[in-house]
């Protein structure tokens, strides 16, 4: 078996940067052994996906920013084989931005992309998390929350393993 810790981001605005909210589970030999949520201050008060999210500026704009957030956030991903999420290169593509603004060095843990990994282990289509969720018999109660859609994709790399499948066929160079 691996270690893997399975991400989410959810986002303020249209730049990658703004990352407000973080989700992380990490696995180990198919269990969940942690668990975290931060609500994050993002670097601009434009909240446009709130309608999404339902985070505001007002939930955040006290809380610590992504360098603050990360610094204790990051040693989660220090023995882990992969990092999982659910569209990866979104997700990604926000660590990156948020570690760039931040001045903070990258994991280079490769990512796995769960949409990837559903479509070519179980040939789901479509493939947003719900739907995945709702083929593989795992619980979704609020999507769009960042702990609870790590969960979920937690608990589909964990259904992959179980399967006897790695994850190889969802990996991101």
């Amino acid at each position: 078996m691996s270690t893997f810790v399975a991400i989410d981001f959810e986002t303020a605005d249209f730049g990658r940067d703004s990352a407000c909210a973080v989700g992380l589970v990490k696995v180990r030999d198919g269990a969940v052994v942690a668990k975290s949520y931060r609500l994050i201050r993002p670097p601009r008060r434009n909240f446009h996906f709130s309608y999404i999210h339902g985070i505001r500026w007002q939930d955040v704009k006290s809380k610590p920013d992504f360098g603050a957030v990360w610094t204790k956030l990051a040693p989660h991903l220090d023995d882990a084989d992969y990092v999982l999420a659910h569209n990866a290169s979104f997700d990604r593509g926000v660590l990156a931005a948020c570690c760039a603004a931040h001045g903070i060095r990258i994991s280079p843990t490769p990512f796995v992309c769960t949409v990837r990994l559903a479509r070519a282990l179980w040939d789901i289509r479509p493939t947003k998390l719900p739907d995945v969720c709702r083929y593989l018999g795992i619980e979704l109660r609020r999507h769009h929350d960042a702990a609870m859609d790590a969960m979920a994709c937690a608990r589909i790399g964990i259904a992959a393993l179980e399967d006897g499948h790695g994850f190889g066929h969802g990996i991101i160079a």
